[in-house]
């Protein structure tokens, strides 16, 4: 009988070259390992033939950039998710697309079972097996973390040394980091380790070399830069006049963002599985479009219908945060944004300033800002009788005044 095939998500850390070689020896079946490209850059040197020395059968790495850009980052910034008021969603939006390529190369190479890396102690895990459970439920899970036997195998990074030392797999890990990272083409997180103390300043001259997308916003250029972010119906489609692809408008403002030391956030989150956890995040390029974004709405986005879609900014980053990207009622809110988005087109300017992004002038074809009618000199429009206030007030005030007569008549 041919051995069972199980397809897994492999970074070539210590952690998952540990995983595939354990896989290899628990379930006695065939390793195929996948990678997805969503903009680690030179992380991915050399993964493949590593992952193959380590025992794989197969390796694939995907570039899944431009996948990504449009179809992942660009809704859920149409969607303006922002999720407890601070993060841009950077590692949450990614594990959707890694999950779904990961059961399309199962089905492919008729693997019953997918296998992860993620701990039992963190929102990966979920979002991961909530997307499997949502396009492939007939794939089998296994995150050897969450196995008790694995757990003890391996108490702590000493063991799993020590078996990568036994078994001939190349890691360069000798010592714990003081941080772990995720890097993506939307950001690049750090956690665990120094900084799970919450009053641990990454932000200081001493550890100013812990980041890797942005300058810090004290050694930015001295100068404002200002650039200017074109708009169709919700999606940016070129920077100062030059029409980009998604990936390409990522790519530009990564590199505009960094350079002004735009998009460092330090906040302590509540994690799905019900903790707390201290999460410092580099999103240069995705801030800047962030901005740029909500600044094009509020120019050509009509008032009901921009409070009606803000009303579900809260559940809709919940539910990316969460995992549950493929879920209905991720599609049902998707479906009222992309209506919503339907002119949010112009030219939004901006200017980069030693870490800040400011508003510096919005203009376009179907503005809903009429100067004549907001202006505060006589209206030529006659659009506005500002003598009709007074009724419209009255009429408000009504309920207000009928509570507050029952309050005094009770006192």
């Amino acid at each position: 009988m041919a051995k069972q095939k199980i397809v897994l998500a492999y970074s070539g850390g210590l952690d998952t070259s540990v995983i595939l070689t354990w896989l290899k020896e628990t379930y006695d079946a065939e390793i195929i390992t996948f990678t997805a490209d969503i903009g680690q850059e030179d992380e991915l040197d050399g993964l493949e033939e590593k992952a193959l020395k380590t025992g794989a059968t197969k390796a694939y790495i995907d570039d899944l950039k431009a996948e990504f850009s449009q179809d992942f980052i660009y809704p859920m910034f149409q969607a303006g998710a922002l999720y407890e008021g601070q993060y841009l969603l950077g590692t949450s939006i990614a594990r959707p697309l890694i999950a779904k390529r990961m059961v399309e190369i199962a089905r492919a190479e008729g693997a019953t079972a997918i296998a992860h890396g993620a701990t039992g102690k963190g929102n990966d895990q979920v979002r991961f097996e909530l997307t499997a459970a949502a396009l492939a439920p007939e794939l089998d899970v296994i995150a050897p973390w969450r196995l008790e036997a694995f757990r003890e195998q391996f108490p702590g990074r000493a063991e799993m040394i020590a078996y990568a030392e036994k078994h001939g797999i190349a890691v360069q890990a000798t010592a714990a980091k003081p941080y772990s990272t995720d890097r993506n083409l939307l950001h690049i997180s750090f956690e665990s380790g120094i900084l799970e103390d919450p009053w641990f300043d990454p932000s200081s001259v001493e550890n100013k070399d812990m980041f890797v997308l942005s300058v810090a916003p004290e050694d930015a250029p001295d100068e404002p830069e200002y650039i200017e972010l074109e708009f169709a119906q919700g999606n940016c489609v070129a920077i100062n006049g030059e029409q980009l692809s998604p990936l390409a408008v990522m790519q530009k403002l990564n590199q505009l963002g960094g350079k002004h030391g735009i998009g460092r956030v330090d906040m302590v989150e509540n994690r799905f599985v019900g903790m707390k956890s201290r999460g410092v995040y580099e999103t240069p390029g995705g801030t800047i479009l962030f901005t740029a974004h909500r600044k094009m709405e509020s120019l050509t986005m009509d008032r009901e219908v921009m409070h009606l879609r803000d009303s579900l900014i809260a559940k809709y980053a919940t539910l990316v945060y969460n995992g549950f990207w493929f879920a209905p009622e991720r599609h049902a809110i998707q479906a009222l944004v992309t209506e919503s988005q339907k002119n949010v087109s112009g030219v939004v300017r901006l200017k980069l300033y030693k870490g800040n992004v400011i508003g510096a002038g919005v203009k376009s074809d179907v503005s809903l800002y009429n100067p004549n009618i907001a202006t505060m000199e006589a209206d030529p429009t006659q659009a506005y009788n500002q003598g009709d206030a007074a009724g419209f007030i009255r009429l408000n005030a009504l309920r207000l005044k009928v509570a507050s007569g029952v309050e005094q008549n009770n006192k």
